[in-house]
């Protein structure tokens, strides 16, 4: 099969890895890179890919792209609040999408983008790191199975320097971000509660303490989920020390610990005893080599627009409850 042609719409810092990766992946061509400006894509291209051949085209509208580089795939690192018009553009045009997290901000454009992407039957992936890591696969494997009993409960927290280190940045801009530390790096620990779950959400209580910025900073959040799992996480956005991540899964018969940005390492419990050897098995990805095998039908994709609809769920209710100091439930579809 011919490369799979894939054009990169945001051309920001956390597209350059996403780009470097893609252009490492021998099974893929980089055809095009678009901002808002064909500058900024350029100078894009000039840093990430300066040897590529063909050169990609620089764009500044995303319809023009999508009608001159007949790309197969695109990726998608922009603000927050552009990603379902992007999506929908991309997945009209034919196109399979890799979309950055979050996958929208608000849950009725996730169901509509569902829809999309089962009308068209093309492949979409949300790039977390934790669905894609081998020890999230596991501990998956171990709630769906009862390997070590019924799950119960999940705790969780996060910690980073995010307040600082965003300020005067479109992520502390409410129309750019569509909310604050819950919705950036948060949602990495939030997906990780929802990917393993697998339940959607019945009911959400949270607080809310924006300390003095535009957007939310620090978060505390209560969720029940529909089977029955309750979940305490932390989102912390104003911690100089340097950052952190700890969930804990907890069973009737066992507990795992594990780290809920990329799952890159865990612990297991078996009763009251530590295994020691856990049989993690090799089926470690990055989300950019997940979505590429997803095409060529070589691998499952971890991620998708359904559970995206779930975590869009989630948010809506988080903000609707600290808003209101009352419980929220979503407004399933």
């Amino acid at each position: 099969m011919s490369k799979i042609r894939l054009a990169m719409i945001g051309c920001g810092g956390n597209s350059s890895g996403h780009a470097r990766r893609m252009n490492g992946n021998p099974d893929v061509q980089i055809v095009g890179a678009c901002d808002v400006n064909t500058k900024i894509a350029d100078g894009y291209i000039d840093r990430n890919l300066p040897d590529l051949e063909p050169r990609p085209g620089a764009y500044d509208d995303i319809d023009k792209m999508l009608a001159e580089v007949n790309a197969d795939a695109v990726l998608i690192s922009t603000p927050h609040t552009l990603h379902f018009e992007q999506g929908m553009k991309a997945l009209e045009a034919g196109c399979h999408v890799f979309m950055e997290k979050p996958m929208v901000t608000a849950a009725e454009n996730a169901y509509t983008l569902a829809e999309k992407v089962k009308e068209t039957g093309k492949v979409f992936v949300v790039g977390y790191n934790t669905a894609c890591s081998a020890n999230f696969y596991y501990l998956r494997e171990q709630i769906r199975t009862g390997g070590l009993g019924k799950l119960e409960l999940v705790i969780g927290y996060i910690t980073q320097n995010w307040l600082r280190g965003t300020m005067g940045k479109w992520r502390q801009e409410p129309e750019l971000s569509g909310g604050g530390q819950a919705y950036d790096s948060g949602a990495h620990l939030l997906n990780s509660l929802c990917w393993s779950v697998e339940s959607s959400i019945d009911t959400v209580f949270a607080f809310i303490d924006n300390c003095g910025s535009k957007v939310d900073i620090n978060s505390s959040i209560n969720v029940r989920f529909e089977n029955g799992v309750f979940a305490s996480i932390v989102v912390s956005g104003n911690c100089p020390s340097p950052g952190g991540t700890h969930m804990a899964f907890i069973f009737d018969d066992g507990r795992v610990e594990i780290d809920g940005w990329s799952g890159g390492w865990i612990r297991v419990f078996k009763g009251n005893k530590l295994v020691e050897e856990p049989a993690i098995p090799d089926v470690g990805s990055s989300p950019d080599d997940n979505f590429i095998d997803a095409i060529l039908g070589r691998a499952e994709q971890r991620t998708n627009a359904v559970s995206g609809i779930i975590q869009s769920e989630l948010m809506d209710a988080i903000y609707k409850s600290a808003k209101t100091g009352q419980p929220a439930k979503p407004e399933h579809r």
